[in-house]
């Protein structure tokens, strides 16, 4: 890997600095460090601590990420003007995928000191790269919902995207929180779940029946597409904060809501039941038994052995 070369020549701006002023961007450029890395060099090693946020100037790099087995799942491959690294330095996890080039690279690489700065100096740029994790948190999503139906190793699979998808989550509220002072409340006080009480498939019916109530499954989409309580909502609770407002915003405050989608391992339907207060949500329950019970009341499902 060569660094510094071509320090003086023009770097590309990566898409998510366009906003930059022009003058900000050539002081930025003529401090920075510049590689050349060859075809099939890691960049980037899934694990290692994060330090800096790297721009691609020419050529191409992959983005996957290796299971205990060995297994590979690609989630993407960058070019020209694209950019990588950030999500790391927002979190100060470690790097949670590997990064390898595809031919030879030059790159733009920022320390986490100048990343940072231009964050606080310039609100729209969080703004930008909200724009761009969402389109990538979506790309990835499907990735690897199509894995798990390859493989039909759910358990397994379904854990990174727990962790990525949650990740991401937190990544877009804090960076929106930086230039809007009312944004995403990341450190609430939770409410205690015992302001939460479960609900049966029968008086859940009821409920439906007369009005008023709204049921939100609350697993990942995946499992929304495999079976559903038919009209039930879809908020995944990882992508919480970037779907309710799509989703849920438009509905009044007090409507009954009941919530369903958990598993053993993993209790999307009580986390999920939470935000939902944290949201100003009066009536909210969890339906007993979830949709399993629901079906076996003999109330409508989609997908998977459908009922009418």
């Amino acid at each position: 890997m060569k660094k510094n070369e071509g320090s003086k020549e023009e770097s590309t701006r990566s898409k998510v600095f366009a906003e930059l002023p022009q003058e900000k961007w050539d002081d930025l450029t003529r401090a920075v460090e510049h590689r050349v890395v060859a075809p099939r060099t890691i960049i980037c090693r899934q694990e290692d601590p994060a330090d800096s946020f790297y721009i691609i100037r020419s050529g191409k790099v992959r983005v996957y990420r290796r299971d205990n087995d060995g297994r590979e799942t690609e989630l993407s491959v960058l070019g020209t003007g694209e950019s990588f690294g950030e999500m790391a330095l927002l979190t100060g996890q470690a790097r949670s995928a590997n990064v390898e080039a595809i031919e030879e690279t030059r790159l733009t690489v920022l320390s986490k000191e100048q990343f940072e700065r231009i964050l606080k100096d310039f609100p729209q740029i969080p703004l930008a790269f909200m724009k761009q994790m969402s389109q990538r948190l979506l790309k990835a999503e499907k990735i690897i919902d199509k894995e798990v139906r390859r493989q039909y190793l759910a358990p397994r699979v379904s854990w990174f995207d727990f962790l990525l998808l949650i990740g991401v989550s937190v990544i877009l509220a804090l960076m929106f929180n930086r230039s809007n002072p009312n944004g995403i409340p990341l450190f609430s006080n939770f409410p205690d779940k015992r302001a939460i009480s479960e609900i049966s498939a029968a008086r859940a019916m009821e409920q439906v029946n007369k009005g008023g109530t709204v049921i939100v499954d609350a697993g990942p989409e995946i499992f929304y597409e495999t079976k559903h309580i038919q009209g039930a909502v879809s908020i995944p609770l990882a992508l919480f904060d970037i779907v309710y407002s799509m989703a849920f915003g438009g509905e009044e405050k007090g409507k009954n809501v009941i919530v369903y989608g958990g598993t053993v391992s993993k209790l999307y339907d009580w986390d999920l039941a939470e935000k939902l207060l944290q949201r100003g949500h009066k009536d909210v329950k969890v339906l007993e038994g979830g949709v399993a019970a629901w079906e076996k009341a003999g109330y409508p499902v989609k997908g998977g052995g459908e009922k009418k």
